[in-house]
């Protein structure tokens, strides 16, 4: 149990006692019960609300009730107790609404990942019960033993040492606002409201609720026994008119204790005690008068208007000190009455005996409720606040989380999205990959979401599609309006003729309202001439610290590697082996890197690497001479780079996705048959100042194609 809730247990058992603190924890217990069913955070959403909170008015006002004010506004919400928070959960949601919660370790570090992946945080508090010179103040803490006061101050501390970790707050009245800027960028004030549920016991009590027209009953429903003092401000003027008018009662609703002085009026005191709030708008339609009054404290001006927002609900007229939330919520006069410390024998009396008046302001009051104080009416205020404040979303839509150029590039620009403090994730729509959980790129990482292990239910501010059949896939997703499709290769041209993928992957770059972005001058060329579809294009770059230069001597065996998968056709493998094998084995040695597919039985292979992770591969380039790609289709070819990069040569089969960077004679060798490949590798073998050339060229083009350099052409494809 954290401390903040042994404070909140502290203070319900001290105030309400035993029998209300064992019903509150029962509640309680059932509720976090429900926030730990796995099926309860089942998809991806826009805010999570984290409710530290043991007290259930409280988390009902600050949780529930805004969920609804949330939902309304178009927001996916879930909501969970702070320990069962974990980094899991973080990829899920946009932002979090911490409520009552108390700094600790967990939370320390939940918040620092939460700034890590672009999140943004807000704070809701409900009263001054985060710094202690507000808390000091409470005379009923002198009840507390020691312990239990050390552990509350404790709690106190610990409320503000968490709002000061987060960016914004969001709290219930002008005074509390004001005391939490400090702590905080900025404030929204987000009035406590009248849930659903609440409207409908209230409907139902107006309904059946029938009132004695021979009685005045007047009613204060004291919550708890802090409201003390403030009944006593106020005693004198009751006893008055309990004196003078015999037809009127007076009825203490919740916790406060009957003063003996009341008691000589007999059955015209009625006790209700603590109910269920489902039942509690009953018990306040029984009233003809509500009263509502505050000693004029610093802690009593930052409390919330609820009492009368409650008894508007049942149509009941409210009396109420002229200070804080009252104050700047009534109108006095039309949907309530404001009372200064020396007016309320005054105004008691004008409402007691004058039966109009009160029929007026109840009607008002229940008129100006349910114009600002639902979740239909007053939720735009507090969304657009958090709405503004997020962080753009992008996501990826990636075919699978695996290695290959494609995601290394997407996951790529998915990181210099984040760096610039995008809130980006992956959305994984592959079933066999449903447990990767991020993507690393030279130790830093984006978080995956597997749309196979998670509904997606967010507004998404741009959904990048990054295959063909990821676009159909965003198109019709129906929270965003952006839509991109980051073409990286003609996809049509991985089929064989009698696939009918082929049709719909050709079908894929005419997609109405879809931004198309490419990294490959070719295909923004076959984009406009073959689909007349406009693009914007960025150049591909490459990481240089993960491919380092080594200088090679071509001394010994030379040593040829050939990269790509034996399966795909237009990686065109078997050309490359069909020049190797005619190679002199004793002067070569022949490497063979392939992600997926394992060499045929007629390839001469030395060296086999497979599924090599993508921070290894740079040993493999470094531990080759000479590169041999053959691929008669790519939309950008990397290992040619990579091998630049680490100081080989490369003689490459010429296609739209490598020349682009590459020329021949200058930073490698073109080849267009098996016999003219033997023969380059064998004039790259004995020219040693060709291979300096090629060396020298190869690694300055490597350069120009930094990451660094071109980072902002490739933020400009999302803007």
């Amino acid at each position: 149990m954290g401390l903040s809730t042994i404070k909140n247990a502290a203070k319900i058992l001290i105030k309400e006692g035993p029998t209300a603190f064992k019903k509150r924890a029962e509640v309680h217990k059932q509720y976090k019960k429900m926030l730990k069913a796995k099926d309860s955070l089942n998809s991806m959403k826009d805010i999570l609300l984290i409710n530290g909170c043991l007290i259930d008015y409280c988390e009902r006002y600050r949780v529930h009730h805004k969920r609804e004010e949330l939902i309304a506004n178009g927001f996916s919400v879930d909501e969970v107790a702070p320990d069962v928070l974990n980094e899991e959960l973080i990829k899920l949601y946009s932002c979090f609404v911490i409520y009552r919660t108390a700094w600790s370790e967990h939370m320390d570090r939940f918040v620092e990942l939460v700034k890590k992946e672009n999140k943004v945080i807000f704070y809701d508090m409900d009263d001054l019960v985060f710094d202690l010179k507000f808390t000091n103040t409470i005379k009923e803490l002198k009840n507390f033993t020691p312990e239990q006061r050390r552990q509350y101050d404790d709690g106190v501390v610990k409320y503000g040492k968490l709002l000061s970790y987060c960016d914004y707050g969001i709290t219930t009245t002008n005074v509390l606002a004001k005391e939490m800027k400090p702590y905080v960028k900025e404030v929204c004030i987000d009035k406590n409201i009248a849930s659903l549920e609440m409207q409908k016991y209230s409907e139902i009590a107006i309904k059946e609720v029938k009132k004695d027209e021979n009685k005045v009953i007047i009613g204060y429903a004291s919550g708890t026994i802090t409201h003390n003092a403030d009944f006593d401000m106020i005693s004198d003027s009751i006893k008055k008119i309990l004196d003078k008018y015999d037809n009127v009662y007076f009825n203490f609703i919740g916790v406060l204790t009957v003063p003996e002085e009341f008691k000589k009026y007999g059955d015209r005191i009625i006790t209700s005690p603590f109910v269920d709030y489902k039942e509690l708008p009953k018990v306040i339609r029984r009233l003809d008068i509500n009263i509502a009054p505050l000693e004029d404290t610093v802690f009593n001006t930052a409390k919330s208007c609820i009492k009368w927002m409650e008894a508007g609900l049942v149509k009941v007229p409210t009396i109420a000190s002229n200070l804080g939330d009252f104050k700047d919520s009534i109108t006095d006069g039309y949907d309530g009455i404001l009372c200064n410390e020396n007016e309320w024998y005054e105004k008691l009396e004008e409402l007691v005996v004058n039966k109009e008046l009160r029929n007026k302001i109840a009607e008002n009051a229940y008129k100006t409720v349910y114009e600002k104080y639902t979740p239909l009416t007053s939720g735009q205020t507090v969304s657009n606040f958090i709405r503004e404040r997020m962080n753009k979303k992008i996501c990826f839509v990636l075919p699978a989380a695996n290695i290959s150029g494609g995601i290394i590039v997407a996951t790529k620009h998915a990181l210099m999205l984040k760096k610039r403090g995008y809130d980006v994730s992956m959305i994984n729509t592959d079933p066999f990959t449903i447990d990767v959980d991020k993507l690393y790129d030279n130790g830093e990482y984006v978080s995956v979401v597997s749309s196979k292990k998670y509904n997606i239910d967010a507004h998404i501010d741009q959904l990048v599609a990054t295959m063909w059949f990821t676009v159909f896939m965003a198109k019709d997703y129906q929270k965003c309006d952006d839509v991109r499709y980051l073409v990286q290769n003609l996809e049509s041209g991985f089929y064989k003729p009698d696939d009918y993928d082929m049709l719909k992957a050709n079908a894929s770059y005419l997609v109405p309202n879809v931004k198309y972005l490419t990294i490959s001058k070719w295909c923004q060329d076959w984009l406009e001439k073959d689909f007349n579809q406009k693009s914007i294009y960025a150049p591909n770059g490459i990481d240089l610290e993960i491919f380092p230069f080594k200088k090679r001597d071509f001394k010994n065996k030379i040593k040829i590697l050939i990269e790509g998968d034996p399966a795909v056709y237009y990686k065109n493998v078997d050309e490359a082996f069909k020049i190797t094998n005619q190679l002199d084995r004793n002067k070569y040695e022949i490497h063979f890197l392939s992600y997926n597919g394992e060499p045929k039985d007629w390839y001469k292979v030395d060296v086999f690497h497979h599924k090599v992770d993508h921070s290894e591969v740079y040993k493999i380039y470094q531990d080759a001479d000479i590169l041999l790609k053959t691929s008669i289709l790519e939309s950008f070819s990397y290992p040619p780079l990579e091998m630049m990069a680490t100081g080989g040569v490369c003689v490459v089969r010429p296609n739209g996705g490598n020349v682009e960077y590459i020329k021949d004679n200058y930073n490698c060798l073109f080849y267009n048959t098996v016999e003219e490949g033997i023969e380059k590798i064998e004039e790259l073998s004995n020219n040693s100042k060709l291979r300096d050339k090629l060396i020298k060229n190869g690694l300055e083009t490597a350069k120009s194609r930094s990451w660094d350099n071109i980072e902002k052409d490739i933020i400009k494809l999302y803007e």
